[in-house]
This record gives structure tokens, sequence and C-alpha cells, in this order.
């Protein structure tokens, strides 16, 4: 029995070492390459490739943390020089499906890796200068298209990161009950510049003999970017419907900016670019709330005016809502919205 263990322990000691774990950087940055490679030049990424992208966040934080890494790296390698164009869209359409269906490790180690370095200021995804003449042997036009779309896809993927996370199924209604007034006018203005973005992309291309699958597999997630912003705007605007008398002056006038955005969406930029508009019955109950939110800023504006006046008169009650410092142009009051405090002098 002993002789038995020996030998097995000089096996193993003698044995060659293993190879990287699976999920260890090495094996993300092969994946990402897998499913990034340059041939076929209009294909998007294929089911197996973005199914070894997924199994990804189902182990560690580490494996996670290292293909958000492997996909920053590819990116930035994409856009150094000429610029790949195929490579860098694949890259921006895999790290949208990643978004969306990912699991929630590797949804959070993505968002990690593909924000604005605060100190830094790097950012993988700006993009905007990615170069739009390219070689190789796509065609001109389709070179130029798929450059266009990199551009794009990569201001959007900014946008969407920008987003609240998703609420679970059926509970819309309650997130969004729970939810300040100021955090549910900045959600609406987040979703308001997705389909914003959207409705400024490039014109699709032109659908030939051989059309780019990987343009158009772009053109697809922008579009389904659209219709969920679409929606979420429709829920915020009746749920901020039924509570617009609870609102601050400040909150009310930038929800007034934000409907406005909202009505100017109702058409595409351009007649011949075929990105359809927001619906017609979201813009018209945007725009009968922004004729009540008027009125709410009017309301609050008289009702500001009285208490300066009734201030600069002595009145004790009106110094305790508005302190004299605030009067007189010092250091503003600490209300529990520091910009409604703002808008009091604003509106001076």
């Amino acid at each position: 029995m002993g002789g038995l263990k020996l030998r097995r322990l000089a096996s193993s000691l003698l044995s060659p070492v293993p190879a990287a774990s699976p999920g260890s950087a090495a094996d993300a940055h092969n994946a990402v390459a897998r499913a990034t490679a340059h041939h076929p030049s209009t294909a998007p990424p294929s089911a197996h490739h973005m199914d070894a992208l997924l199994a990804f966040g189902r182990g560690s934080r580490l494996s996670a943390a290292a293909l958000a890494a492997a996909f920053v790296d590819r990116l930035r390698a994409a856009a150094s020089g000429q610029g790949d164009a195929a490579v860098a869209l694949k890259c921006l359409v895999a790290l949208r499906v990643l978004l969306a269906r990912g699991a929630f490790i590797l949804r959070d180690q993505l968002l990690a890796a593909l924000a604005r370095h605060p100190a830094s200021g790097r950012n993988p995804l700006a993009l905007a200068a990615f170069p739009l003449g390219l070689g190789g042997r796509r065609s001109s036009s389709s070179s130029f298209a798929a450059a266009s779309w990199v551009r794009f896809s990569a201001r959007l993927l900014e946008l969407v990161l920008l987003l609240p996370d998703a609420a679970p199924a059926g509970a819309d209604a309650e997130y969004l009950v729970a939810l300040p007034n100021p955090h549910l006018v900045a959600e609406l203005a987040a979703f308001v510049a997705v389909a914003d973005a959207v409705r400024h992309a490039p014109p699709p291309p032109s659908s030939g003999p051989q059309p780019d699958a990987l343009v158009w597999e772009a053109v697809r997630l922008a579009e389904e970017d659209r219709v969920a912003a679409e929606r979420n705007i429709a829920a915020r605007v009746q749920e901020m419907g039924e509570r617009l008398d609870t609102l601050s002056l400040a909150d009310a006038v930038e929800l007034i900016c934000v409907l406005r955005r909202v009505e100017e969406g109702s058409a595409p930029p351009a007649p011949e670019w075929k990105w359809a508009g927001l619906d017609e019955g979201v813009v018209g109950a945007a725009r009968r709330l922004r004729e009540r939110a008027e009125g709410v800023v009017l309301r609050r504006t008289v009702e500001e005016r009285r208490l300066v006046r009734r201030d600069a008169g002595g009145s004790t009650s009106a110094r305790v809502l508005v302190p004299a410092r605030v009067a007189a142009g010092g250091d503003a009051a600490r209300f529990a919205s520091t910009r409604w405090a703002g808008t009091v002098s604003a509106w001076r």
C-alpha cells in the first residue's frame, strides 16, 4: 500500500504542468479573438461563439473580469492605426448581446470595464474618431458603412450603460412608484437620450445581392434599444403625470426640458432615412404632460416670489422657509434638494 502511494505521488510531481484553467485571461482573449475574427468580415459573431462568451458569466468574478478586459484590449487594437471596422463592430455587437443576456456578474464586470475612468478619463468606447476610409477586401461603400456603424454603436452603447438596471418582470409599476421625483426625471432623460440617438443613426445599408449581415445585426440591436426606450418613456411619462403636483420647481423645469425632447422625436431627422420616430401616442402623452408641467412651474414661481417678498418685509415665518442669506445672494440654504434652492434664486 505504501509503495502504491509513493508511485502516485511521484507520478503527480513528474507530470507536466496543466494548461490554464477555463476562465483564465488566456482563455478570455482566445474566446474574444475567435468571436470577433476579421474573416468573414460581413458576418456577426456566431451563436456558438456567443455561447462560449456567455459561459464566462457562469464562473467566478475573476473569469468575468478577464473577459471584460479582453474586450477592452480587442477594441483598442481594432481602433488603432487605420482601424479594423469589422473587428470593432463585432466587438460592439457582442458586448450589446452580453449586456442583454449575460449573467449579473458578467454585466457588472463589463460595466466597470467600459465606463469612463474617473481619474485618467480613458474611455474604451470613445470611438467617435474611428477612421472611415478603410482598406482591405471590403468594398469602399461597405467599409464606410461598417465604420459609420462602429462610431454610432459605440456612442449608443455608452448611453445604454447609463440606463437603470431592468426591473423584474411584472414589477415595473412597483419600481417606478418607489422612485423619488428627481430620479424618475433622470431616468426619463436617460431613455429619451437613447431614443434620440437611434433616431440619428446612420442610414441602414442597401440590401444588395450580398447584404452585410454584420451591419444589419447592429441595425437590429439598435432598433431593439429604440423599442425598449419607447416603452420605458411611456411608463415614466404616465407615472410622472400621477405625481406632477408633488414636483419641486427645479424638477418641474427639468421635466419640461426632457418632454420637449420627446416631442422632437416624433419624426426621423431626414425622410430618406428609414428610422421611425417615437410613437404618436407617446409623443401626445408627453405633450399633454408638458403643458401641465408648465402650469406647475407658473404656480411654483408665484409661490417663491411671494416668499421672497415676505422675507424682504421681515416676516418671521418666511425667514424660516427662505433664510435671509439666500435673499441677500449668499450661500444657498440646505433644502431637501439643492437644485430647488438654486432655482429659488434663479427665479427671483
